[in-house]
């Protein structure tokens, strides 16, 4: 026992859950489980019961917490569907067909702070054995309170964990064979069932005992059948709660994941763009006025000292340049011959020598 940490709970049985089936309509399979804090620490301990066939069983409660000493009863309830399954197995293959059963059950336990388990005690005595509306969303709230307790120990790692695995068996015991007697005559001894639906107070009045017996067994499976089919919704009810819960969490961690990649990419793009930005302004920065300057000074330095040197000859074989860098020239020759025409003097020609000539 020392081996056993102090938030682990006892539990009863401890190995092995056994449900025993029967052909009887009115009998179900169902096992209790007790759980005892066995009163090595002052802390509340909480429970949690999973099952790898959780549309096949219905607990109640599956979660809750146990004051130091105390004792929780869990019912688990085999549903009657898979219960006419096992059945039908049964009598097919024997006991063979459920022997080796895969269906296990993991019961963990942890201890709370004492500010939660005080709360919830509260709440609990408050409402404890109301039907009252305020007493349903109390409950509803204390079962959320626990679940997201569980998540968050789930998540974080902080509070040790006890885990305690819980094997599945199947037995069939056949149900004691009745001889039924045909009705009697005498209206004394008649047992002719009354349907409910049938019932009236008159019919109540003229019933015999036994008659009477037979319609309370009768409202008696009917309610039976009422709080199975209200657990089966309870149950589906909080497997869809929890698949919620996870979904939500799935949800969140890939929003935060894509968040952080949207920013990282963000970043990196406004650094590229800031950096090309400077690039090309710096590429694109205007020649100042006195590089220009100096770009005119160089050259018309350089054009003089070609000129006294008789070095640009070279220009004129340029298409444009060389045209632009000739006329001038043409134009001053032209002027000077012009010039020597009209300054030179007139002689007049024989009139003889025209007309031989025209």
């Amino acid at each position: 026992m020392s081996s056993i940490p102090t938030h682990a709970l006892e539990i009863t049985p401890e190995s092995e859950l056994t449900f025993t089936l029967s052909n009887d309509a009115e009998s179900s399979a169902r096992v209790t489980l007790t759980l005892r804090h066995p009163g090595a620490t002052d802390e509340f301990l909480a429970f949690k019961v999973k099952t790898t066939q959780p549309r096949r069983y219905l607990v109640r409660p599956n979660q809750g917490l146990v004051a130091p000493n105390g004792t929780e009863t869990v019912s688990i309830l085999l549903v009657d569907k898979d219960k006419q399954t096992l059945l039908q197995s049964h009598a097919r293959l024997g006991q063979s067909a459920l022997d080796n059963s895969k269906d296990k059950f993991l019961v963990q336990s942890c201890a709370v702070s004492m500010d939660f388990s005080k709360k919830y005690s509260e709440q609990k005595t408050k409402y404890s054995g109301k039907k009252t509306e305020a007493a349903t969303q109390s409950s509803k709230e204390m079962a959320e309170a626990l679940t997201g307790m569980w998540n968050a120990i789930t998540s974080s790692n902080t509070n040790p964990v006890y885990n305690k695995k819980l094997h599945v068996r199947h037995t069939v015991v056949t149900a004691p064979t009745t001889t039924s007697t045909p009705p009697s005559s005498d209206p004394a001894n008649s047992t002719t069932l009354v349907k409910p639906h049938e019932t009236s107070l008159s019919a109540m009045e003229n019933m015999s005992p036994e008659q009477m017996f037979n319609e309370v067994s009768q409202l008696r499976r009917k309610y039976d059948e009422l709080v199975s089919f209200s657990v089966n919704l309870t149950a589906e009810r909080d497997i869809l709660n929890n698949t919620l819960e996870q979904t939500k969490r799935d949800l969140n961690r890939e929003i935060s994941k894509t968040n952080s990649v949207s920013n990282n990419n963000n970043s990196n793009n406004r650094a590229s763009s800031s950096s090309s930005t400077s690039s090309s302004s710096n590429n694109n920065k205007p020649i100042s006025f006195v590089q220009l300057f100096a770009i005119f000074a160089a050259a018309f330095i350089m054009g003089v000292r070609m000129t006294n040197q008789n070095q640009v000859g070279f220009l004129y074989a340029l298409p444009i340049v060389g045209g632009l860098v000739a006329a001038p020239k043409t134009k001053t020759t032209t002027t000077t011959t012009t010039t020597t025409a009209t300054t030179a003097p007139i002689e007049t020609m024989p009139q003889e020598e025209t007309v031989n000539e025209l």
